[in-house]
């Protein structure tokens, strides 16, 4: 039998455990590639599920029922993840952004060779700052204004972070492209 979103959500708001359940095992794995993106390893995304997890079930009241019920589970993951990220303190250096490349110029004709795993794997050998900030911006769509707020950073490090990300992605991409040509 099948249980709907709603029927697990009331049922997790009274406490019961089979729809605890229901309601991980639903959404557990979108929100562990979530932490994957975040985290330095697979079993700091698996804390950072397990963290996550524990405040959507402490939170599960505070849910209106307006918007998507992923996406306010996805929010908290993503605030789990933040918190995790806040702790490493990570040096968010800043540069002048008028001296980074324009991502813009570039092309990325690599991407579509590659499949999701594979993209994953080059995101993850970000540095922490840009890798945080480009997972914020271009996967999850938040403003710079609300990324600086996040992070305790200013807009233009924000900025500068989601420039040098870029740039250095494409680097590896042309490795990348460079790799698969030679294996031709």
């Amino acid at each position: 039998m099948s249980v709907t979103e709603a029927e697990i959500i009331e049922g997790c708001r009274a406490g019961k455990r089979e729809l605890q359940k229901a309601l991980y095992e639903r959404y557990s794995g979108k929100m562990y590639n979530i932490c994957l993106r975040y985290a330095k390893s697979k079993y700091e995304a698996e804390d950072i599920l397990q963290e996550g997890f524990i405040k959507v079930f402490d939170k599960i009241g505070q849910f209106a029922g307006t918007g998507s019920f992923e996406g306010w589970i996805r929010r908290i993951v993503v605030n789990s993840a933040l918190e995790v990220i806040r702790k490493r303190k990570i040096d968010f250096s800043s540069i002048d952004i008028k001296y980074v490349q324009d991502p813009h110029e570039h092309t990325f004709n690599t991407i579509s060779t590659l499949n999701t795993k594979e993209l994953l794997a080059i995101i993850q050998e970000l540095p922490d700052g840009y890798k945080t900030v480009f997972n914020l911006y271009v996967i999850e769509g938040y403003q710079h204004s609300e990324i600086a707020e996040m992070l305790s950073i200013s807009e233009g490090t924000s900025k500068s972070q989601l420039a040098r990300a870029r740039n250095l992605l494409q680097l590896k991409l042309n490795e990348t492209e460079l790799n698969l040509k030679k294996i031709k």
